[in-house]
Parts: structure tokens; C-alpha cells; sequence
């Protein structure tokens, strides 16, 4: 059987958004003259994003998650089956579908509450053994529980796949063994400065604020090809050799930062399941990120295939 999928187990939100002259502080009470919804959730926008991207090619992206039965949860499901996902394995649970509240100050500031909701349901159970089978890339991040990922990403490494962890957002772990655990399950681990740092800090790194240094500690003590994501420097990837490969992101003027990252490891995905190497699995991916940037929402500005094709070929 053809191992040519990419399945994205993960976190589904919807997104409520209001834009707020100053964030309110403890007690306060602020008015916003309105609230807008977008479709979130880091695995729900990944799937998004490696969806958009495949089609026109044979890659085929499936979401094995968890919403609510409550108006978001199907209006969740009815956004990935229209950007061309499998929502065969998103399961309906009683618990509410996650939601991120969002408030945005005019100066750009946010301050974010997320209820995970049906996102903390989600079981290493519910992927399914013949989607796996046919997996070419197991996509993984930080907002359902770890133990029941961590299973997942087991699964995968015993059959073949490409496991690509997100480690975001970073999370309380409960020990460093827990991050070597995690680290050892991965094939490509995907991290932004921030990110890269906290993680050597977990395994007792203590050697400045160099994001290039830390993810070199991460790739050469346990294996995985560490990618850091720098925004507008765009991305380097190390291997456990200490290989360093850069890609460079292309100038843009942002309207809205937030799904960039999702949308690099959505496009990432689908480059490793097209077997493309990870330099130009990495360009198209710092790209597409970059495109995401141009419209409000996590998943509005993400490209579809023939435009990201379109810009390639112009260099």
C-alpha cells in the first residue's frame, strides 16, 4: 500500500477576536464595537494549510481530532471538508468545542484565553490503524494531551511514517525524561526561537540565547532535524551532524502574523510527503507562511497550490 498521506493529530478552535483600545486588566471591563470568529485550532490550521497546498497532487490530508456537538464543532468540521480534509476520524464528544478568546489592543498587543475543551478528549485511540498505515507524515503539536500525541507518535515510528512535531505552545512538561521521550519519537521537530530555547533549557542547557546553538544541543543529542522558524529571516534546519540549511523568507508588509507558523509546518508537511528535499520543502514552506501574512485570520491568507506554484516560478 502506497504510504503517500499526511494525517494531523490535533487541536481544533474557533477563534473569537475582538480589537479593544487597550486590554483590560483585572476588574476592568472594556467595550469592543465587535467580535469576529475565525477557524483556529494549530491542527486544524496545519491541515488547512497542507491540504490547500496538495491539492492538484496525490498527497491527501486527514485530521484525527476532537470537537463538541454544538454549532462550532460542525461548523468546524464543515471548514476542513471544505478545504479538502478528511474529517473521518474527528470524533463528536460531549464536551464544548475549543475556543480561543482573543482581544487585540491598537497597538497590535493580544491577550489570549483558550478553553481546550473536546480538544482534551482527543485519545492516541482515536487514529485509526488503516490511516496510519497509509501515512507518509504524522503531524503533531502541543494543545491536546501529550501522553495520548506522544502514543501517536509511537504508532507512526512503527509504521514507517515521518513523525514532524510542532512543539508549540510550550508546555508545562512534568520532567525532562518526558521531553527526551517526545524528542526520541520525532523525526523533524519544528520550533521557533523561542521555542528552541526552551526546549535545551528542559534538557539542562544553559548557554546564552543563541537559537542556532540550542537547536544544534536538541538535533545532536537525540536525532530529530530541528527546524527554527525566525519570521522574516526565515528558517534554518540542523541535523544531528551539525548541518545547518537555510531558507529565506521573502519581504513582505504583514496584516496579521497569527496561522504563519501553522502554515510553514502544513506546507513542510506536504513537501516531506511529496519527497521533495528539505531545502526546497523548507522554501516553499517559509513562502506560503509568508503569504499567510497578507489577510486577518489564522487560515484566510493561506495559499492554494497554483498560487504558491505561480510564485516560485517568478523566484
Amino acid at each position: 500500500m502506497a504510504k503517500d498521506g499526511i494525517v494531523v493529530f490535533g487541536s481544533v478552535n474557533m477563534d473569537l477576536v475582538a480589537r479593544v483600545k487597550s486590554i483590560a486588566r483585572p476588574g476592568e471591563t472594556v467595550l469592543s464595537r465587535r467580535a469576529d470568529s475565525f477557524f483556529g485550532g494549530k491542527g486544524a490550521n496545519q491541515a488547512v494549510a497542507a491540504a490547500r497546498i496538495g491539492r492538484g497532487g496525490e498527497v491527501r490530508v486527514a485530521m484525527v481530532a476532537a470537537v463538541g456537538r454544538d454549532p462550532f464543532g460542525q461548523a468546524c468540521r464543515d471548514n476542513l471538508l471544505n478545504n479538502g480534509v478528511d474529517i473521518g476520524a474527528v470524533q463528536l464528544t460531549d464536551e464544548p468545542t475549543g475556543c480561543a478568546f482573543i482581544t487585540v489592543d491598537e497597538h497590535g498587543e493580544n491577550a489570549i484565553t483558550v478553553a481546550s475543551g473536546a480538544n482534551m478528549a482527543l485519545k492516541a485511540t482515536d487514529l485509526p490503524e488503516d490511516l496510519l498505515s497509509r501515512a507518509a507524515v504524522l503531524v503533531l503539536q502541543m494543545e491536546v494531551p501529550i501522553a495520548e500525541s506522544l502514543e501517536a507518535a509511537r504508532r507512526a515510528g512503527t509504521s514507517g511514517a515521518t513523525v514532524i512535531w510542532n512543539f508549540a505552545p510550550v508546555p508545562p512538561l512534568s520532567s525532562a525524561a518526558e521531553m527526551i521521550s517526545l524528542l526520541r519519537a520525532t523525526n523533524v521537530l519544528v520550533v521557533n526561537e523561542h521555542e528552541a530555547i526552551a526546549v535545551a533549557q528542559m534538557l539542562g542547557w544553559n548557554d546564552g540565547s543563541d537559537f542556532l546553538k540550542a537547536g544544534a544541543e536538541i538535533s545532536q543529542r537525540f536525532g530529530p532535524v530541528c527546524i527554527v522558524t525566525a519570521g522574516a529571516r526565515g528558517a534554518v534546519a540542523i541535523d544531528r551532524d551539525g548541518g545547518q540549511l537555510q531558507a529565506r523568507a521573502r519581504p513582505i508588509t504583514p496584516v496579521d502574523t497569527t496561522g504563519a507558523g501553522d502554515t510553514f509546518v502544513g506546507v513542510l508537511a506536504n513537501g516531506i510527503a511529496e519527497r521533495l528535499a528539505i531545502g526546497e520543502a523548507m522554501e516553499r514552506a517559509c513562502l506560503a507562511a509568508s503569504q499567510a501574512c497578507l489577510a486577518s485570520g489564522a487560515q484566510n491568507g493561506m495559499p492554494y497550490r497554483e498560487k504558491l506554484d505561480d510564485l516560485l516560478r517568478q523566484g
